[in-house]
Formats: C-alpha cells, sequence, structure tokens
C-alpha cells in the first residue's frame, strides 16, 4: 500500500561563518542527510535546507585580522563549506547566508510586526566598553582572573578551572582580548523583546510533543525563574543588519541566524518557483518543519525562536531535534591535542562514507554525545561495511560472471528468507525515522551476518565443482544478490555514493524503499566491481599525524 505523501522541510543548523566545517559539525549534518534521504527513498516531497550563520563581532574581527572584508570572508567560508559538504555526500536543497536580501526583509518584517505588537522594548544598559578599539566587548573579549578562585586569563562569563558563572564586573583586573586594554563602563541603548509575553504560550509548546521528554524538563526551570526580556540589539560597530529607524545599531546576530532558514528557503523557492513559501511557512501550514540542532543552542531554539515565530504570525516547528556533543578518542575536540579534524582534513585520508556509516552506528534519538574512537572506528568499518556487508556481493559474483554469463536465475531456493529481510524493512524503517539509527545498523548487521551464513552453509565454491549442481549454484548467487539488494536498499542513506555502485552493478534504476518487496530475477547484471576498501592502519596514523601539524 504507497504510503501517503507527506511534505517535509528539514534544517540543520546554520555553521558559523568564521572558520572551517570540523567533524563537531559533521556529527549533525550526516544525521540530518541520512534522516532525509530516508525520507526521499520513502517518495516523500523533502527539503534540506541550510546556509552559514554571517554575521556578529567575530567575523567583524577575523576580517580585520585577516586584511579583508567581512563580505568577501563569509563568502570565501561559504564557499568552503560547500565544497566540504558535497564531498561529505551532504545533498541539500540551498546553503544559503543569513547576510541577504532576503533575510533582511524577513528580519525587519519580523521585528516591525512585534514592535507592533507591543513585544518590543527600549532601555538604557551599561556595558563594557574597550577604550583603545572604541567598541563594546561581548563577553568572549573580555578575560580576567576569577573572582572565585582567583584563575588567571578566565573568560567574562565562566571559569573554566573551578566552573564559577559571574558577570564582567566582577571579574579581577579584567582586560580586552582585542587590545589589552582595561574595558570601562559605558551606557548604551538597546533593544529588547518581551519573551516574557509567550510564558503561557511556550509552556504549552515546550510540553506538545515538539521536543525531546529531557529538553522539555531542562526547559521548566527557565520558567521557574521567569522568563526575562531578550536583548536584541549591538552597538556599532557590528558586522549585522542595522535595525529599521537606526544607524549605529544593529539585530543581535542570535535574532536573524534563526531567521536564515526562513531565508534560505524563500531563495529556493525563487529559484524554483512550483516550490511555494507560504505553504511551508504560513501559520496554517499542513507541511512538517523539522530543526536539527546541536545541544549548546537548544535555549535559543526552544524558548526564543517559536515566540519569534508565533508572534509574527509563522508557523513553529512540528519538532526540534536536539543532538549531542563529539568526542574524538574520548577526549573534547582540541586543537593541542591533535583531536581537532577538519572536515577537510578527513577527506584527505579517508572515504566520507566511512564516517557516515560510524555516526551512524552511534547515534539515537537521546541527547547523548558520541565519540569516535580511531582505532575502533578502522575496526568497524572494516569488519561491517568490508567484511560483511560488500563481501556478500563479492563472493557471489564471481560464480555468476564465471558460470552464469552475468544473468540472475529465475527463482530463489528460499523465498522464505527473502521475505524474512524484507519485512525487516519495515521495522528498519521505524528505526530509521525515529532517529534510532544505532538500532537500525544493528538490525542491518545481522541480516548480512545471516545472508553470509547463508553462503557458507551453502558452500557454492564446493558445489560447482559437481556439473549437477550448477542450477542450484546459480540460485544460491541469485539469492545472495538478492539478500545483498534488500541490504543496500537499507542501508543507501548511509552510502548513497556506494548505492549508485551498486545500482550500475545490478543495472538497476535507483533504488527506492518499496523496492524491498519484490526479488530481482532473471535479469542481467554487469560485472562485479570492487565497492569498498579496508582501512589501514597508516590512513589512521597519518590523519592523526596531519591534525597534529595543522593545529
Amino acid at each position: 500500500m504507497q504510503t501517503k505523501i507527506r511534505d517535509i522541510l528539514v534544517t540543520y543548523a546554520l555553521p558559523y561563518a568564521n572558520g572551517s566545517l570540523h567533524l563537531g559539525h559533521m556529527v549533525g549534518l550526516i544525521q540530518t542527510d541520512i534522516w532525509v534521504r530516508f525520507l526521499k527513498m520513502q517518495g516523500h516531497r523533502c527539503f534540506y535546507i541550510c546556509g552559514c550563520d554571517s554575521h556578529g563581532t567575530p567575523i567583524m574581527i577575523q576580517a580585520e585580522k585577516t586584511q579583508t572584508t567581512p563580505e568577501i570572508l563569509i563568502q570565501t567560508i561559504r564557499t568552503e563549506h560547500q565544497h566540504d559538504l558535497h564531498d561529505f555526500l551532504i545533498h541539500m536543497e540551498n546553503y544559503h547566508t543569513t547576510h541577504s536580501p532576503e533575510n533582511k526583509t524577513l528580519v525587519d518584517a519580523i521585528f516591525l510586526s512585534h514592535q507592533k505588537k507591543g513585544n518590543i522594548n527600549r532601555r538604557t544598559i551599561k556595558q563594557a566598553y574597550d577604550p583603545e578599539k572604541n567598541m563594546f566587548l561581548p563577553d568572549r573579549y573580555i578575560k580576567g582572573e576569577c573572582p572565585r578562585c582567583g584563575a588567571k586569563d578566565q573568560y567574562g562569563d565562566n571559569c573554566e578551572v573551578c566552573g564559577a558563572t559571574y558577570t564582567t564586573t566582577e571579574l579581577k583586573n579584567p582586560y580586552s582580548t582585542l587590545s589589552g586594554a582595561k574595558p570601562i563602563e559605558k551606557e548604551s541603548e538597546h533593544y529588547f523583546f518581551k519573551l516574557q509575553n509567550y510564558t503561557e504560550f511556550l509552556k504549552k509548546w515546550t510540553h506538545a510533543g515538539h521536543l525531546q521528554a529531557e529538553v522539555s524538563n531542562k526547559l521548566d526551570e527557565w520558567f521557574k525563574s521567569g522568563l526575562e526580556e531578550w536583548d536584541i540589539s549591538r552597538d556599532a560597530p557590528y558586522f549585522g543588519f542595522t535595525i529599521p529607524g537606526e544607524t549605529q545599531k544593529y539585530f543581535y546576530v542570535w535574532l536573524d541566524a534563526p531567521v536564515g532558514y526562513l531565508a534560505s528557503f524563500k531563495n529556493y523557492c525563487e529559484k524554483n518557483p512550483k516550490v511555494d513559501f507560504d505553504f511551508f511557512w504560513n501559520k496554517n501550514s499542513k507541511a512538517e518543519l523539522y530543526h536539527f540542532i546541536g545541544k549548546d543552542i537548544i535555549y535559543f531554539h526552544s524558548l526564543f525562536w517559536p515566540a519569534i515565530l508565533e508572534g509574527a504570525d509563522f508557523r513553529t516547528p512540528t519538532a526540534i531535534f536536539t543532538h549531542g556533543f563529539l568526542t574524538i578518542d574520548g577526549q573534547k575536540m582540541s586543537k593541542s591535542r591533535g583531536t581537532f579534524i577538519k572536515a577537510r582534513t578527513y577527506l584527505e585520508q579517508l572515504s566520507p562514507e566511512y564516517l557516515r556509516y560510524y555516526i551512524a552506528s552511534k547515534l539515537s534519538d537521546k541527547i547523548e554525545d558520541i565519540d569516535i574512537n580511531l582505532d575502533d572506528f578502522m575496526l568497524r568499518v572494516n569488519a561491517d561495511l568490508v567484511g560483511k556487508f560488500v563481501n556478500i556481493a563479492s563472493r557471489s559474483a564471481s560464480f555468476l560472471q564465471k558460470y552464469f554469463d552475468n544473468t540472475l536465475s529465475k527463482h530463489l531456493p528460499e523465498p522464505e528468507l527473502f521475505k524474512e529481510f524484507a519485512l525487516a524493512g519495515k521495522d528498519i524503517a521505524n528505526k530509521l525515522e525515529q532517529r534510532e539509527f544505532s538500532q537500525a545498523v544493528r538490525q542491518i548487521m545481522t541480516l548480512a551476518d545471516r545472508a553470509n551464513q547463508y553462503i557458507d552453509e551453502k558452500k557454492p565454491w564446493s558445489a560447482i565443482k559437481d556439473p549437477s549442481q550448477q542450477k542450484n549454484v546459480h540460485e544460491i548467487c541469485t539469492m545472495a544478490i538478492n539478500l545483498f539488494r534488500l541490504l543496500m536498499i537499507y542501508l543507501k542513506p548511509l552510502l548513497p555514493a556506494t548505492a549508485e555502485k551498486v545500482e550500475i552493478f545490478l543495472n538497476i534504476a535507483p533504488l527506492t524503499w518499496i523496492d524491498k518487496d519484490k526479488p530481482l530475477l532473471n535479469h542481467k547484471i554487469n560485472t562485479f566491481q570492487p565497492l569498498a576498501m579496508r582501512i589501514d592502519k597508516k590512513q589512521i596514523d597519518a590523519l592523526k599525524s596531519t591534525t597534529h601539524e595543522t593545529t
């Protein structure tokens, strides 16, 4: 029975445009890509949208350091990101930028809508100011001695030594990391969004199935202490959009960054007129909207963002899916330890599909940190993808080529076994839909073991020596190829490039999920070509070595 076609818009948190993509980014980007590819294989109408988060003080500072303009910097970084995404087989409908005319128009309209409804407040505040650079300083650009333990060179809001949190005014002997000057206090009028006006709406929304349970429970702590006004403006100099009616005040990057989801899709719709922006974003939209994010930006996405959308008469997300952080060999990503691995550094040594598979084998629907143990990574890829999965095809195809003119038999010798593999696809699909990727991978590899066991039991290499057994060998190998084909269907969202090679090998159209229900019989295939190579320890050593050298 054909499932109902769903309209689905999926986003991933916009990577910041002041640096390269690294493996920490790849966890969520790959998770989202696998999910979208799976939905498309189901026949759904699905769009994957993202882009560069391109505003803020760090980009302005980075451009100054590299003696370029913010505009040139963000375009250079965006181009680099696009190359990395392409080479990691991450397919997006659009990878835009928040520094775009679409975003400017949308941010202004959203701000004016809230201002008209009385959700915007203006008041004067005191902030740290660098008298030499003539600019207000975000917390990250102020360092000093921790007011609790006295540790030196701690940031303006928290101590990495004792874990204390505090305000920049509490720091002892503070200094600007930009000039070394001692910050002074200076007054400035700022714009604030009255988040508290949406308290009741957010209490209901955060407990209406849009968030993982642990996120909903965490947000309850904010409701207990009371929601407060959110500062949505920054003073010049700043790289961003000026607030309507102002010349020296800009929207805080965290206001226009999530609006970038709408802007990226708007840009896509303008290039593809058959896709209707309003259909996906209007208040009463029947389409589905999902945000994938890291756990460090839960607060912005789960409180500010739904309130901003609700008050501006846009639809709110169907769900927000949060994932944990990445560690390498059990440690936080660190340049000094050589565990900070850029996406491009990895790609120079290893196949993107190996990391896609390994990350999938670790991911669940929970907000759990995942670890890439490079030795385990090598063993897992070699054992699962080469030793189990590809092995099914390679050991069967040689007989089909040598004895049966690369043609599959007309019948399966054990249709019940095929049926068992095909029926498993329903459970695997459910696990992929629910983002239980690690469970799906385990189930697929259990089936791969079963397929290899089938070949081992039938021993075609022995049976082929008996002329009377040729028909049986033909059917045994056809059976094995069909089991392999089913496994390829289930792994296609994880291994899209391998799937393309298999489709050429099997001489078939691109595989979809419903193809699992019918075997491939009496069909001419092509000569088998190697699908995956074992990872050599030297490649892992080279990756580690390169990482140390480039930090």
